[in-house]
């Protein structure tokens, strides 16, 4: 069975640069009508825009090296669990090179995808979010 974490990444890349350029116009647009006497609720809208990335930078950033750090350990388990393996009876018909080096391929490239997905959530989330948030009509 194919793995869904490829797909899921392909998913979230395609929502994020959807919704990226449309917060970016209804923004700008919001930031043109304000002119250089932006009233209060636009403010407050001017602080968020800066404050969520600020918030979303460290929130992904966090999450991809907690991460890479259980990546780390779970890779580390898979090796010593393997070497123990073959030392307590595998000698007899140890795994092949070819076998191990796939192995530790395709715990490399899940443990990638891994940290990519949890560091995309973060600003996938508040674009998606802002996306949909910015363009219902004001109130």
């Amino acid at each position: 069975m194919k793995s869904t974490k490829p797909y899921r990444l392909s998913r979230r890349s395609g929502q994020l640069a959807s919704a990226v350029p449309q917060v970016v116009a209804l923004r700008v647009g919001r930031m043109l009508a304000a002119g250089p006497l932006p009233n209060a609720r636009d403010q407050r809208e001017f602080y968020r825009m800066g404050a969520e990335k600020v918030e979303a930078f460290w929130e992904s950033w966090l999450a991809m090296a907690s991460q890479g750090v259980l990546a780390q350990q779970r890779f580390a388990l898979w090796w010593f669990q393997t070497w123990w393996r073959v030392a307590l009876g595998g000698w007899m018909n140890p795994p092949t090179v070819g076998h191990l080096s796939a192995r530790a391929g395709r715990h490399l490239v899940d443990s990638a995808l891994d940290v990519a997905l949890r560091g995309m959530a973060p600003v996938h989330r508040r674009a998606v979010d802002n996306a949909r948030r910015l363009s219902r009509p004001a109130r």
